[in-house]
């Protein structure tokens, strides 16, 4: 009866009386190889092992055990990882090749070898100019967002995605016409451009203006051999209004003739630019579609930056020291170029660093003959001055620079009864105030110096202090004969105030709020952990 025996060895096994001997009978693979009491402590848990039996010999059950624990020791997800992440070499910020190349791939005017993050965008836009080109129809879109969301290199992906679907859909390539604005001597000097790829022969004669011959030309109907469709990219498309509007207007007026064949793609950073100077588009039911490019997120920013140093043989960056950035970008502006520029500029640190280091080394060795003496020590010296990635620290230090404020610098310079002050009307205007009186402000004061355990000033010396707060832009106290009865207003941004006080503890925990600011709460972590790291 095997299924009895093979409860004995479990109840010998938990029993602590058992002898030497026996555990060591029982732990030896080479004894009874059919032995029913041995056969049980090879047995694998029926959930993990279907096949075997009490009559399956040992070397099998040990082999299929031996492999069952191997695979379910390979987790999928390290797998998945180590197989998109390839193993890089390290970098040398010395290599004036290397540096040259990471400098390339986080500038702002080198284009990305992918544009990613913007696929719901393009495709709205790629759809809209798909069906002009089906249908022959004129037609305008307004493309708007904040800067450096990237817009312009959108619009050149579709123009690439739209090229090769009339390759495959067999319809007619479109001509087209990329415009910058700013670029022009005089706004109607679009309609020059628009003449000149719609007509390239056409001469335009004094009294016809380009306007007119266009306005002409759409009017109409075009021979039997036809015009292409011209899709016409006008990026900076707010640097075309007037103080009449017109050029904007007669801008888009192009594509509502019968016999138009413009797709007219305008591009800026308003967006509400359609509605606030083209209101007459709207009555004529030909306003432009809007496709709106939202601020890049944290995620987003972070997905960008791999994506560009992904080109690059070498790790450049700790994966912290990208994430803080793209964290305090996202949080400030959401602006891609912005965090290009933090990035370029921590490699700039780096750079100096090393020269400094450099330089200080070079001087250390003109003593030759303590050198020669501590040749042992010398390359632990150069072990420990490497650096061959850009560290925590040095993406801290770049982004200190680049949101650098003369506010701050004002804020963080004042007697500690002022910024006591300031934070005092943070609390106060939290609450969604707009402005207080001194009388008011002075209660919370009060309670944030009661707390600290700091004697507090009086009312006149008070009054006094929010007078040179107001002095230095800070504060706007109003006029009244009573000191208590002053209206006061803060002239700041609170950010700014939490930013400048946040690294003193007291200021820190006085601010804390879950209303509290969110662009430079996750800096002030970040910042956190990087001291941690330095030390």
């Amino acid at each position: 009866m095997p299924a009895i025996m093979a409860v004995k060895p479990d109840s010998a096994r938990s029993n602590p009386d058992s002898t030497p001997q026996k555990r060591r009978l029982r732990s030896d693979t080479t004894a009874a190889p059919d032995s029913p009491i041995s056969t049980p402590v090879k047995w694998k848990s029926p959930r993990t092992c279907t096949t075997s039996s009490p009559k399956t010999p040992i070397s099998r059950v040990e082999r299929d055990c031996s492999e069952n624990i191997t695979k379910s020791h390979k987790s999928p997800i390290k797998k998945l990882s180590d197989s998109l992440t390839p193993t890089k070499q390290k970098w040398n910020p010395l290599d004036s090749e290397q540096m040259k190349a990471v400098k390339e791939a986080v500038h702002v005017s080198t284009a990305p070898p992918n544009i990613v993050c913007r696929e719901g965008e393009q495709k709205r836009v790629l759809e809209f100019c798909q069906a002009c080109v089906e249908q022959e129809k004129a037609g305008s879109l307004y493309v708007c967002g904040c800067p450096g969301t990237g817009k312009s290199l959108s619009m050149e992906k579709v123009k690439q995605l739209l090229f090769h679907w009339a390759n495959e859909a067999g319809h007619q390539q479109p001509n087209v016409l990329t415009i910058n604005c700013t670029s022009l001597a005089k706004t109607s000097d679009i309609f020059s451009k628009i003449l000149g790829e719609s007509q390239p022969r056409k001469k335009v004669n004094g009294a016809t203006s380009p306007l007119q011959h266009l306005q002409n030309l759409y009017s109409q109907k075009p021979q039997p051999s036809g015009m292409k469709m011209m899709l016409i990219i006008a990026d900076e498309l707010d640097y075309l209004i007037t103080k009449d509007r017109a050029v904007l207007h007669d801008l888009f007026m192009l594509t509502t003739f019968p016999f138009s064949r413009c797709i007219l793609i305008g591009i800026a950073n308003a967006i509400d630019l359609a509605d606030r100077f083209l209101p007459k588009l709207q009555s004529l039911n030909c306003k432009p579609m809007v496709v709106t490019f939202r601020a890049y997120s944290k995620d987003q920013i972070l997905k960008i930056l791999h994506e560009r140093l992904m080109e690059l043989p070498y790790t450049v960056f700790q994966p912290q020291a990208l994430e803080l950035c793209a964290r305090k970008v996202a949080a400030a502006s959401g602006d891609m170029r912005k965090a290009l520029c933090v990035c370029r500029s921590a490699i700039e640190i780096v750079e100096a660093e090393l020269r400094e280091s450099s330089s200080n080394f070079s001087s250390s060795i003109v003593e030759k003959a303590f050198l020669e003496q501590q040749r042992a020590t010398a390359p632990v010296f150069l072990e420990k001055q490497e650096i061959d990635v850009v560290r925590l620290d040095h993406m801290v230090v770049a982004l200190s620079k680049t949101y650098k404020s003369p506010i701050v610098d004002t804020i963080q310079s004042l007697p500690q009864h002022q910024q006591i002050l300031l934070c005092s009307a943070v609390k106060l205007f939290r609450g969604g105030k707009k402005d207080t009186n001194v009388g008011e402000l002075n209660k919370f004061y009060m309670e944030i110096c009661k707390s600290a355990l700091i004697p507090p000033v009086g009312i006149l010396e008070l009054s006094s202090i929010c007078r040179v707060l107001s002095d230095q832009g800070l504060l706007k106290l109003g006029q009244s004969r009573e000191d208590k009865s002053k209206r006061v207003t803060l002239c700041v941004d609170e950010a700014d105030i939490t930013f400048a006080l946040q690294g003193i503890r007291f200021f820190r925990n006085c601010l804390q709020s879950p209303f509290q600011t969110k662009r430079y709460q996750s800096l002030a972590s970040m910042m956190k952990k990087a001291a941690g790291l330095i030390d």
